[in-house]
């Protein structure tokens, strides 16, 4: 998988670099560069082919829009990677703590039960296991 990506950028260098070469020619026009400004025509025209089949062997990877929009801002995108991992821990943390208060509540909940209806919370836990939640 990693040579797909690495394909696909060294066509975009490649790209870019003719990108750049053609802004020089083109800022500098002289009749008598006509033949490099056609020649990089027609290396863009080949480079943009080159990225389309780089773009057809990615095509099953998804790029979640906010990314771009940290590009978009002059941010890093690897901080959209570091703050998703970051909201996820949190949220873990959170659900965490639900599931430990609901645990405790329950035992907490069989414990009193037990005292008010005895028989009851005998053949439940008859039918659910002697040992309550911890």
């Amino acid at each position: 998988m990693a040579e797909k990506f690495d394909n696909l950028e060294e066509h975009l260098e490649k790209f870019i670099e003719n990108i750049r070469q053609l802004g020089i020619i083109v800022s500098d026009f002289q009749p008598s560069s006509q033949t490099g400004l056609n020649q990089k025509l027609n290396f863009m025209i080949t480079g943009l082919q080159d990225i389309e089949k780089c773009r057809q062997q990615l095509h099953d990877i998804n790029v979640p829009l906010e990314a771009f929009e940290y590009i978009d801002q002059g941010r890093n995108p690897q901080l959209y990677t570091k703050e998703c991992l970051e909201r996820a821990l949190a949220k873990n943390e959170q659900v965490k703590g639900k599931i430990d208060t609901m645990t405790k509540f329950k035992s907490l909940l069989i414990s009193e039960l037990g005292k008010v209806f005895p028989e009851e919370m005998a053949k439940y836990k008859a039918i659910h296991g002697d040992d309550p939640p911890s």
